[in-house]
């Protein structure tokens, strides 16, 4: 996997600018959305998937299901993501095949060491680094489990994930991480596309 900003966001239902802002952020440098949004009908949740899909598109980017296997199937979604209380990966590699990236959550050093070592698993995400009310009553896994990543991962693809913003990137890229997973600072922002570019360009500059 050669991505390295992920950005998870709601439909954006209540701004009523989903196509606007995924263009804006896809061709600012975001590599891979996701449609995270609890809750959701599954008919509702295809309905939005389709726009994920036709912006990804658009930008020759990727795009993800959160949770949902069979969404992911459905849908055609390239990437799926699961957390640690979702289905198993073995489980949900049956709903969507071979050809679909499976991710993991990871909380803690013995779970990323888990996750990590699992050649069925695509990519790992490493956090929360710190406490995001994305995931209320998780606690902060801290800068420390970043650190533990970076020596523990090899060349296998890993994100942190948790609170991230540009006041504080810095101190993530220097625990070694090279691949963001980014919520609030980009579609919060004032200038969605701005964030997202901003995110890009210190990433680039990182991974040299």
């Amino acid at each position: 996997m050669d991505g390295r900003l992920y950005l998870c966001t709601d439909g954006r239902r209540a701004r009523g600018d989903l196509d606007d802002f995924l263009d804006a952020v896809l061709a600012a440098g975001v590599d891979i959305v996701q449609l995270r949004e609890k809750g959701l009908e599954a008919r509702d949740e295809l309905a939005l998937l389709e726009v994920f899909a036709a912006a990804a598109e658009r930008h020759g980017r990727l795009w993800a299901v959160n949770d949902r296997a069979d969404l992911a199937a459905i849908s055609g979604a390239p990437i799926l993501h699961l957390g640690q209380d979702d289905l198993p990966v073995a489980a949900a590699r049956r709903i969507v095949g071979d050809d679909v990236l499976i991710g993991r959550s990871s909380h803690d050093p013995t779970q990323f060491d888990t996750e990590i070592a699992d050649a069925t698993v695509d990519y790992v995400c490493a956090g929360p680094t710190w406490v995001t009310p994305t995931k209320p009553g998780r606690p902060a896994a801290g800068l420390d489990l970043l650190s533990h990543a970076t020596a523990a991962a090899g060349d296998r693809p890993w994100f942190a994930i948790g609170g991230i913003d540009l006041d504080n990137l810095d101190d993530v890229i220097a625990r070694g991480a090279r691949r963001m997973v980014v919520v609030r600072a980009i579609t919060e922002a004032e200038d969605p596309g701005a964030a997202a570019a901003e995110f890009a360009r210190r990433l680039r500059s990182a991974a040299g």
